[in-house]
């Protein structure tokens, strides 16, 4: 999650890389001194490990040490701490009273503007939690973004119980309700496993049965998955059509024995109707939508 306003993510990449390179390159200004230059270093390697560092700490449940973060990576707790340093500089990351490192406050407007600039999420808001509050579960907006399918929003339901996955976190094609769908209607906007991962003993991994999963779903235009990816995780989807192809999909997700107290039928009923009410607000918004999803959906 990326961008807003104040916070450009090419600005903040390129800086970062100017920082970290500024941290290796140590060039005196007298010009009658020699020059201490640095080695050699593969700038896209040096940023990935920094991203690396940012979803490590995204993933972790608590602050993490300099040395526990280059052990998790392997990295050498130099350059560990040379990359935090220019990462906290920039505000994507922030030291806690006991001087571990988490994630930066930073982070939080490049997600936001990363949000305002998809105009299915603002389209799509008011269905979502409408709807987690009438169900009472928590309802996903799922899209298929560089060939994988990523949490782009969620609305949280009015039960106990919070479900995972997070905005912002891939699915796996086979194994999920939306990647069902997706696998159904949109192949092609999807990269799927040679060999699937069986997640958990529900999975369906062998080709001839998931292709005859596919097959249902396609024709129902609705899927779902019973613990397939999480063990104790029910969803049910349907697909978000525009003109005519896929661009995103609605799920809802519960813990499985509840899905069942509810009645897979009438949570099917909930979000074909979110899906439909979300198709209707995009054919009315063309304009702006028809512009950013021909160059998103990509």
């Amino acid at each position: 999650m990326r961008d807003r306003a104040s916070f450009d993510i090419v600005f903040h990449i390129n800086e970062l890389c100017s920082d970290i390179w500024n941290d290796v390159d140590i060039t005196r200004a007298d010009s009658s001194r020699p020059s201490i230059r640095r080695p050699d270093v593969d700038p896209q390697s040096t940023v990935e490990k920094a991203v690396d560092i940012l979803f490590h700490l995204h993933a972790a449940s608590e602050p993490q040490g300099v040395t526990a973060i280059g052990r998790s990576l392997g990295l050498p707790k130099s350059s560990t701490h040379r990359l935090l340093a220019a990462l906290g500089r920039r505000g994507l990351v922030e030291r806690s009273d006991r001087g571990q490192y988490k994630t930066g406050t930073a982070l939080i407007a490049l997600g936001l503007g990363a949000l305002e600039r998809e105009p299915i999420v603002e389209l799509a808001r008011s269905v979502l939690e409408e709807t987690a509050g009438t169900v009472g579960e928590t309802i996903f907006l799922v899209a298929a973004r560089s060939q994988r399918l990523v949490v782009i929003d969620k609305a949280e339901g009015t039960g106990f119980l919070r479900v995972s996955p997070q905005v912002g976190e891939y699915l796996p094609a086979h194994a999920t309700a939306v990647g069902k769908l997706y696998l159904a209607f949109a192949p092609d906007s999807v990269d799927t496993e040679p060999e699937p991962t069986p997640f958990t003993s529900q999975t369906t991994v062998a080709a001839d049965a998931l292709a005859g999963v596919i097959e249902d779903v396609r024709e129902n235009a609705l899927a779902t998955s019973d613990e397939e990816w999480m063990s104790g995780l029910g969803v049910v989807a349907a697909p978000i059509l525009f003109r005519g192809r896929m661009v995103a999909a609605v799920a809802i997700g519960a813990a499985a024995a509840r899905l069942k107290e509810i009645g897979t039928d009438v949570v099917a009923e909930h979000v074909r109707a979110a899906a439909g009410r979300i198709e209707a607000r995009l054919a009315a918004d063309k304009s702006e939508f028809a512009r950013v999803d021909g160059e998103g959906s990509k």
